[in-house]
């Protein structure tokens, strides 16, 4: 029986919320990455087009990290 509030726990011993917010993070850092290296590539080929694109992507990213580190500063 479950009781209001009451967290359930993953193998792990955390939480299934913050293990969620962990798979975020790593997916966030994952498509900053991925921003990244478009940007270096088109940089590298004078694309101005990948270039743009990896800029986007890694600002798009990076407001995602903003915003999970915002949820676990409410959380303490």
């Amino acid at each position: 029986m479950r009781r209001a509030g009451h967290r359930s726990l993953v193998r792990s011993g955390t939480t299934q919320e913050e293990a969620m917010g962990i798979g975020d993070k790593i997916k966030n850092a994952a498509e900053s990455a991925k921003g990244e290296t478009k940007e270096k590539v088109g940089d590298a080929t004078d694309n101005e087009d990948l270039q743009a694109e990896g800029q986007g992507e890694k600002s798009v990213a990076d407001l995602k990290q903003a915003g999970e580190k915002v949820k676990d500063a409410f959380k303490d």
